[in-house]
């Protein structure tokens, strides 16, 4: 039986494990992210970055959770962009999980989890996200969770020194043909 996932609004105190996971797992998520400042690595840049989160997330324009096996911080999922005006009502969607917590249905499951933030919570009509175009791994988490691909952005963001194109993706929130997925953990 696998662990648990759950999903929870981010908190200063998770500066150090979110920090100690990124440093580790650097390299193997260059490929997929933009290169970023040594600090980012540290529990203070961590901290920093925290703070700037919750400030956005008491605007209104971020929704910063991390996601939690059997309550240890694995990763995180961030509602982005957030606008919530009753004629858009969109956001876009982003998530990581710790290399030593892949491959073991976290990434599906937060998620879906995110979707449930999205729909319920914060009132949402539409998510976007987009991917590499090599990132398989996560197509395939977004296809499970109802995303379809909808666009090519070409040259949209610098990875691992070059420029490169990203996979659009789309999910209509309160589709009734394309149900949110429960919030049960596993």
């Amino acid at each position: 039986m696998g662990s648990r996932t759950t999903v929870r609004l981010i908190a200063p105190a998770d500066a150090g494990p979110i920090a100690a996971h990124r440093a580790r797992d650097a390299e193997a998520f260059r490929r997929w992210e933009p290169a970023q400042p040594a600090a980012f690595f540290t529990p203070e840049g961590q901290t920093e970055r925290i703070d700037r989160l919750l400030t956005a997330h008491r605007a209104g324009t971020v929704w910063p959770g991390v996601v939690l096996a059997d309550d240890h911080v694995i990763g995180q999922v961030t509602v982005g962009g957030i606008l919530p005006q009753p004629h858009l009502r969109r956001a876009s969607l982003g998530y990581w999980i710790a290399t030593t917590a892949q491959n073991q249905g976290h990434a599906g499951r937060a998620v879906g989890l995110a979707l449930k933030v999205m729909a319920e919570e914060l009132g949402l009509h539409r998510v976007e996200a987009s991917t590499s175009l090599e990132n398989l791994p996560s197509q395939h988490v977004l296809r499970r969770n109802g995303f379809s691909p909808c666009g090519l952005a070409h040259a949209s963001i610098l990875l691992d020194g070059r420029w490169q194109d990203s996979l659009l993706w789309e999910r209509i929130l309160d589709d009734r043909s394309a149900a949110v997925p429960t919030a049960k953990g596993s």
